[in-house]
């Protein structure tokens, strides 16, 4: 049975306009990420997935195309919809770890979800942490609260921006198999931008491929592993042949144009 689609982007561009000359960061990208999904975006630096995901997010708008969450068009952001994590935790330095994952709920005066947050915390390993200062976690656990703070909206999507590629190589893959328990447990929509193709072949059930810029979509590539997954799974033959298919498609030359500069 076909899945529902969740997010729809239909001939999505993006150019910026730059000290006088335009930098076209996307360029015609078309693909459905479906209901319950986990979706990775990889390329090389300046290909547009940033720019992909804060399209999506409605923080920023697409020069041309229209993105759609469900059959809404993304034209603002929707935070009853849309959760989003960032590189860094952006942990208030004054509040707490439980004060930090309040605050959206202070913002929007809606009613604390103290029992969705509990059970967040438990599932992260955060339990028992709650009353500490963000300088007194380490950046492992402060990605953690961010996540929580994030899920405990209750968002449809979840849109996630390269939210470990400051973490020690041990650290990252704690929370890699924390994501995947996560992703499990809320079923919620995933798309997922990260520079490290086996990350986003591990954590996926689809990989997106992108060119360097202009980005495009160069292949959208089925992970055909089940979801029960242990780290071992990267030494396999099948990872490391996906991972080569992949690296190839990343790695294609720059689309030569008359608009240059710098993407993001």
């Amino acid at each position: 049975m076909q899945k529902t689609p969740k997010i729809r982007l239909r001939d999505v561009s993006k150019t910026y306009h730059l000290t006088g000359q335009e930098v076209v960061a996307l360029s015609d990208l078309s693909e459905d990420v479906h209901e319950g999904d986990f979706v990775s975006v990889v390329g090389a630096s300046g290909c547009g997935k940033s720019t992909l995901l804060w399209c999506v997010a409605g923080l920023q708008q697409p020069t041309r195309g229209s993105i759609y969450i469900d059959d809404n068009e993304v034209r603002k952001p929707i935070p009853t919809k849309i959760g989003m994590v960032f590189q860094e935790s952006n942990m208030l330095p004054w509040r707490t770890l439980l004060e930090n994952i309040y605050l959206p709920f202070e913002i929007k005066r809606n009613p604390i979800a103290h029992s969705k947050i509990e059970e967040l915390l438990e599932i992260t390993g955060l339990n028992g942490f709650e009353k500490a200062m963000p300088g007194e976690l380490s950046g492992g656990m402060r990605q953690r609260a961010s996540i929580v703070r994030a899920l405990a909206q209750d968002p449809e999507v979840l849109l996630m921006d390269e939210p470990f590629s400051a973490l020690d190589a041990f650290t990252r893959d704690e929370m890699n198999l924390l994501l995947m328990r996560l992703w499990d447990t809320t079923k919620k929509t995933i798309l997922f931008v990260t520079h490290s193709i086996n990350e986003a072949i591990f954590l996926s059930t689809k990989v997106w491929a992108m060119t360097p810029r202009p980005g495009k979509l160069s292949k959208s590539l089925t992970i055909p592993f089940g979801r029960e997954r242990s780290k071992e799974i990267e030494f396999s033959e099948s990872f490391n042949k996906i991972a080569k298919e992949l690296k190839h498609e990343v790695q294609q030359p720059r689309i030569k144009t008359s608009r240059t500069g710098t993407g993001r």
